[in-house]
């Protein structure tokens, strides 16, 4: 057990954090979405853990705990990112209708087919799986559109940014609707609206006294402190059985959007200089935070997985269905919305962590033993793997329409050029 010192394993979270941040370089030059060199790396380590003898250590606590930290980061790293204004409204719109569609029918086809393959998943419960495996992975696409064009970029931040928070509002109105109906025979649905309303006035309310309170804390150690009140408020709405993830949501939005939210007499009452620095530092740590949670969780995701289910026949068929639904329906929605210039948005579509989160939260009584988790890894790896390719592709054309545009023939007008994105229409075309 020499492995496992207090020592050794300063050292191994240190090493982990190292490479993840290396990978994530290696990710912006190639392209490759780090999520993948994160679970390989897992799975290597499950590998020298074997030939240790010490394989059959239990993770699922380590991977639990970080599952609902990271879940709290990720939404409210979201919505510091949502600038609620005038002129963003359109392109805001147009990737919400489009989040919304898309996880509706990627859940209903995926669901579908789980149904359909795995006897023992009625249609209730296959709506319940299908729903993680049709959110987009903000943690993968937002670091990895940074090289697009600005208006494809903001997109693809807009749209994971609400099929994360859309799919896991989802996911959890059928969770709490499925528990409703198998323990109390209630109306779930009624139920799950009434919290709804009461979390979002708790919230909101919560949102407007901590900023009151903090912004005239003097401490220079006030922000960890923000992030355990946030956590307290999380654990605390959760056992009061209301959607805690709405508190982190509308707190995200309220200080992200001050101006939006401090009107009249309320704006006399909000300093927005400390405020602003407020923001600055939450925004930092949040990041940070959700930077070394995504690192450990995936590396030990990697650590819980099987490769003995990729190679089942029923795990590819079920997967490769899914993975084909989930771009055709892409196709039709981004074809209706965006018109025929489509390319790469069409390919970015990786699942990764929320799906991963919401996996595991999945209610035991709901637990199907039939269904393979290998279904789970072969879909991340599948669609992040094709984001990457299509990444390369639209690199590369990208390049190509730059040297034909500056290659202006002799005697032909520099002023009729044409541009680099009148050449890539063209080609797309």
């Amino acid at each position: 057990m020499e492995i496992l010192t207090s020592y050794n394993l300063i050292i191994e979270a240190s090493a982990i954090i190292i490479l993840s941040f290396i990978f994530s370089e290696v990710a912006r030059k190639t392209n490759v979405p780090s999520v993948l060199m994160l679970i390989t790396l897992g799975i290597l380590l499950k590998l020298g853990l074997d030939a240790f003898g010490l394989g059959s250590i239990d993770f699922f606590p380590i991977l639990e705990l970080l599952g609902i930290v990271g879940l709290i980061m990720i939404v409210l790293e979201a919505a510091l990112e949502l600038e609620l204004k005038p002129e963003k409204i359109l392109p805001i719109g147009k990737a919400l209708a489009i989040a919304l569609i898309s996880l509706i029918a990627s859940t209903w086809v995926a669901a579908l087919i789980l149904h359909q393959f795995i006897k023992e998943m009625d249609m209730a419960t296959a709506w319940l799986y299908a729903t993680p495996l049709s959110i987009l992975s903000s943690a993968i696409i937002i670091p990895s559109v940074s090289g697009l064009g600005t208006v494809k970029k903001e997109f693809h931040i807009y749209e994971s940014t609400f099929s994360d928070i859309l799919g896991i509002m989802l996911f959890y109105f059928l969770a709490g609707q499925w528990e409703a109906a198998e323990h109390a025979g209630g109306n779930g649905v009624a139920s799950f609206f009434g919290n709804l309303g009461l979390t979002i006035a708790i919230s909101l309310l919560a949102s407007y006294l901590i900023l009151f309170i903090f912004q005239n804390i003097r401490s220079q150690v006030k922000l960890f402190l923000l992030i355990a009140v946030l956590l307290l408020l999380y654990a605390l709405g959760k056992k009061m059985h209301l959607s805690s993830l709405i508190i982190i949501l509308s707190f995200g939005l309220v200080i992200a959007n001050m101006p939006l939210f401090f009107r009249g007499r309320l704006g006399r009452w909000l300093h927005l200089e400390k405020a602003k620095n407020i923001y600055e530092g939450l925004h930092i740590i949040t990041m940070e935070t959700a930077f070394v949670v995504r690192t450990f969780f995936f590396v030990i995701f990697g650590l819980t997985i099987s490769l003995v289910s990729l190679l089942h026949l029923d795990v590819a068929l079920i997967s490769g269905l899914i993975i084909l639904s989930i771009y055709a329906i892409r196709f039709v929605i981004l074809r209706l919305f965006l018109g025929r210039d489509i390319i790469p948005q069409l390919f970015i579509a990786p699942r990764g962590l929320i799906t991963i989160l919401l996996f595991y939260a999945i209610p035991k009584e709901a637990a199907v033993p039939g269904f393979e988790a290998g279904i789970l890894l072969f879909i991340i790896i599948g669609t992040s793997l094709i984001m990457t390719f299509a990444m390369v592709y639209d690199k590369q054309r990208a390049g190509k329409a730059v040297k034909k545009a500056q290659s202006v023939p002799v005697g032909y007008s520099k002023w009729k050029a044409p541009t680099i994105e009148e050449v890539m229409e063209e080609e797309q075309s």
